[in-house]
């Protein structure tokens, strides 16, 4: 893929809907996170047909017995969003064309995409629908996807903490800077967590030298957790937090005691297919809150 172009300052949230249960949730949560941002919401239906039956919607537009529009489903999801701040500014557009190209090429331009979880029972929530992966694993931008069990609103805080997930690099990363703001704009606790593990070709029968290998992988991931959040403003507070374990799992775990998890997800240059990483593909399926994918692309590091 091409290389992004430079978002203007007011770029916009873009939050993509289809009239289903999820999207609409997503419009609640799109709505509080331009309101804390100051920036526009522009609402995209992208979809290959030009009528959607969804219940949900139906009853938003007060028309059960129809099936609507696309501009049925922008332009309820927009009220939504202004009954909801009404000062917010809202903008609407429908695309012909497949979810996943439309909202990777709108994330070219804008400051964050949010997407909901594609389901219609229990069961189907708990699985991530094809077009949140695939818009996560290419956007040029953050994008938010909001599980089924999310508390519906990125403000006012409910737990009161965002996490994010610190990897190896001993550098301040995208997902790290990323996290500071959201956790400074909710007036929240950043949680850092850094996942480690011993391997197990250097563990020891020894009663003396059994703990010797973990405490230095454990020092090791301490050391990294400072280097990448050496640069935090002192109005952020910060938790550190080093855990023995999968990164996958420690994440998840931490997924339940938050507003918000920020996970990196690395974009090379050239290469086709998802780019997500294990990492990132775990958490957007089993997390308990929101989950913030933010690319990094190599060349950044300079």
């Amino acid at each position: 893929m091409n290389a992004p172009v430079e978002r203007p300052v007011d770029a916009p949230l873009v939050v993509g809907v289809d009239g289903s249960e999820p999207s609409l949730r997503a419009v609640d949560w799109a709505a509080d996170e331009a309101a804390l941002r100051g920036v526009p919401l522009r609402v995209v239906y992208a979809c290959l047909w030009q009528r959607y039956e969804g219940a949900a919607l139906a009853r938003d537009i007060g028309k059960p017995s129809t099936l609507p529009l696309p501009q049925d489903v922008v332009g309820a999801a927009a009220r939504r969003a202004r009954v909801r701040h009404p000062h917010l500014r809202v903008a609407t557009d429908v695309v012909f064309e497949e979810p996943e190209y439309a909202l990777v090429r709108e994330g070219r331009t804008a400051a964050a995409l949010v997407l909901g979880t594609r389901g219609r029972s229990g069961i189907a929530e708990l699985l991530l629908g094809s077009v949140s992966l695939a818009v996560a694993a290419h956007a040029h931008c953050p994008v938010i996807v909001l599980r089924g069990s999310h508390d519906n609103q990125a403000a006012p805080p409910v737990r009161g903490r965002v996490v994010v997930g610190v990897g190896q690099e001993a550098k301040e990363s995208a997902a790290v800077r990323f996290a500071v703001e959201e956790a400074r704009r909710r007036g929240v606790i950043l949680e850092a967590v850094r996942a480690w593990r011993c391997p197990a070709h250097e563990t020891t029968d020894h009663p003396l030298l059994s703990g010797e290998p973990a405490r230095l992988h454990e020092e090791r991931a301490s050391g990294e957790l400072e280097t990448a959040l050496r640069d935090v403003p002192a109005d952020v507070a910060v938790r550190r937090r080093t855990v023995e374990g999968p990164a996958r799992r420690v994440l998840v775990d931490a997924s339940h005691e938050a507003d918000l998890l920020v996970v990196g997800a690395r974009r090379r240059e050239g290469h086709v297919g998802l780019q997500l990483g294990r990492v990132a593909h775990a958490v957007l399926h089993h997390s308990a809150c929101a989950v913030a994918v933010v690319p990094h692309r190599e060349h950044d590091d300079g």
